[in-house]
């Protein structure tokens, strides 16, 4: 049995530090968000055309071929780069609307939806399965009951953060048949730049500010580009290659601790000890979800 599919094997060393420095990476984004002043899709517009411009060297020769396949593999990162934009705004909103804690905490959500979407075309999803998702839905409850008693918009930032993670699952899903046949710079070099002209257009409808900024939202920006976007996506597709999928997304959810603690470092942003145990009861449910459906493939798009 290779690495890649024994899903107890513990990786190796290298892989544990790419994986460590992934969830680093990660784990940086929600509260560099919280911190920025950027209009949310403004903050989308200039993140993913920095990770498009940084990764399009790698994927030229794909991007030259006749070949009907990879056209098609092509023509699914583009659509998965419109779903990624809109995630983006529902993550980026919960970010901002309620606590980083409460925001991932909904977001890490994503396996469950990837494997409700499975199980509509036509997928199997074992029993320890559902009952992963009955308890990650009473964590849902108890994180929104919370949230909606101290204020309107942080129950929004819920809601927002949890159809985030609905369409995580998409773009994952899409992400994992486009490269079949693309490599995997090829594909988050069009989903990169795709995602980023479906955000310019927004904003500048929006009549939101594109250019003018101080230099410390230019600074958070370049924090958001090399860590979530570089570091974390990076390190967690190159440790794919040998490392069972089912393995790291156990692991991803550790960026909910480290964002949660950076949080608290850098905003002094302390979550309510009441949406600690909704925050357990939701990880404890994916956590059932992962070890039973196993995904072939994890996307990490914070």
């Amino acid at each position: 049995m290779s690495s890649i599919d024994n899903h107890t094997q513990i990786p190796e060393r290298p892989d544990q530090i790419r994986l460590g420095l992934g969830i680093i990476g990660i784990g940086t984004s929600g509260p560099l968000i919280a911190m920025s002043a950027m209009p949310v899709v403004t903050l989308i517009f200039w993140r993913n055309l920095g990770g498009a411009l940084l990764t399009l060297p790698f994927a030229l020769s794909d991007l030259r071929t006749h070949d009907r396949h990879k056209r098609r593999a092509l023509g699914l990162s583009a659509l998965s780069g419109v779903v990624l934009a809109l995630h983006f705004i529902g993550f980026f909103l919960a970010m901002r609307w309620t606590t980083v804690a409460a925001g991932t905490a909904l977001v890490a959500l994503q396996p469950i939806f990837a494997a409700l979407f499975v199980r509509l075309m036509g997928g199997n999803i074992p029993s320890r399965a559902w009952l992963g998702m009955g308890v990650s839905f009473v964590g849902v409850l108890m994180i929104s009951g919370v949230d909606l008693s101290i204020s309107w918009l942080a129950f929004k930032g819920d809601v927002a953060a949890v159809i985030s993670a609905a369409l995580a699952a998409v773009y994952m899903l899409l992400g994992s048949a486009a490269q079949k046949e693309i490599g995997t710079h090829s594909y988050t070099s069009i989903c990169y730049l795709v995602c980023a002209l479906t955000a310019l257009p927004i904003a500048l409808i929006a009549g939101f500010e594109v250019l003018h900024f101080e230099g410390k939202e230019w600074l958070i920006l370049l924090g958001l580009i090399a860590g979530a976007q570089i570091l974390g996506h990076s390190m967690f597709n190159a440790a794919l290659k040998r490392v069972s999928p089912a393995i790291v997304s156990l692991i991803v959810f550790f960026e909910v601790p480290v964002s949660t603690l950076l949080a608290i470092w850098w905003l002094d942003q302390r979550p309510p000890i009441a949406l600690i145990p909704g925050i357990i009861v939701i990880l404890t449910g994916c956590v059932l979800v992962v070890l039973r459906t196993r995904p072939r493939e994890v996307m990490i798009d914070q």
